[in-house]
């Protein structure tokens, strides 16, 4: 049981690779790219329904 406790400490006590900090600056990330994603992609196809609604109700813009 010392030996599982003493493995959790050294771990704990390890500083190597990303910290908390740094997973949350990649979640901001990802999570702006998302969003203008789905932005463009909204507003791209706001623009295709109504071409087809105009086109099907025989009228033009």
């Amino acid at each position: 049981m010392k030996k599982f406790a003493n493995s959790i400490v050294e771990f704990l006590k390890e500083e190597d690779g990303p910290t908390a900090v740094e997973y949350a600056v990649m979640l901001a990330l990802i999570v702006v790219v998302c969003l203008a994603a789905i932005g463009t992609v909204g507003s791209s196809s706001k623009a295709k329904f109504e071409e087809v609604g105009n086109a099907i109700a025989g009228t033009t813009p």
